[in-house]
């Protein structure tokens, strides 16, 4: 009998990484007072409204704080930079991608970019996608040689 070949499909790693159109972050924004949560919520931290709607945040934003992260889970490969985004107003913790972990080559309130990626492809042709941040860098930068 001859395999059916089926057809490859892609899933978010996070509930708040949207691929289509396409990708982006959504957040949970409070209807009562427009607090914004990168994550699940039973209730508002800012002022225990309880009922939340999805929004689209920004693709771009500016580097908060980082660190370099060394030690880590098993083959996890180390040294990564971990940082905080800021969205447009809503604060994404995530990794830094496609940069040295490098303090010189990293600079709070730089402009990055949200990037999907691979984390993996299965078996079945499902790959999960995870994403990151990467700076942007502007065409007359000596960084873009």
């Amino acid at each position: 009998m001859d395999e059916v070949e089926r057809p490859a499909r892609n899933i978010p790693l996070v509930d708040y990484l949207e691929l289509a159109p396409q990708p982006h972050l959504v957040a949970n924004e409070c209807t009562q007072c427009g607090a914004r949560y990168v994550d699940r919520r039973n209730g508002c931290a800012s002022c225990s409204g309880t009922t939340f709607r999805r929004v689209a945040l920004q693709t771009a934003g500016v580097i908060v704080s980082y660190t370099l992260v060394h030690i880590a889970a098993p083959g996890l490969p180390v040294p990564y930079v971990a940082a905080i985004v800021d969205c447009g107003g809503t604060w994404v913790r995530a990794n830094l991608v496609n940069v040295e972990p490098d303090p010189a080559r990293i600079e709070l309130g730089a402009k990055v970019r949200l990037v999907p990626f691979s984390l993996g492809t299965d078996a079945a042709g499902t790959t999960a996608i995870g994403f990151g941040f990467e700076p942007v860098v502007s065409r007359g930068s000596a960084d873009a040689a």
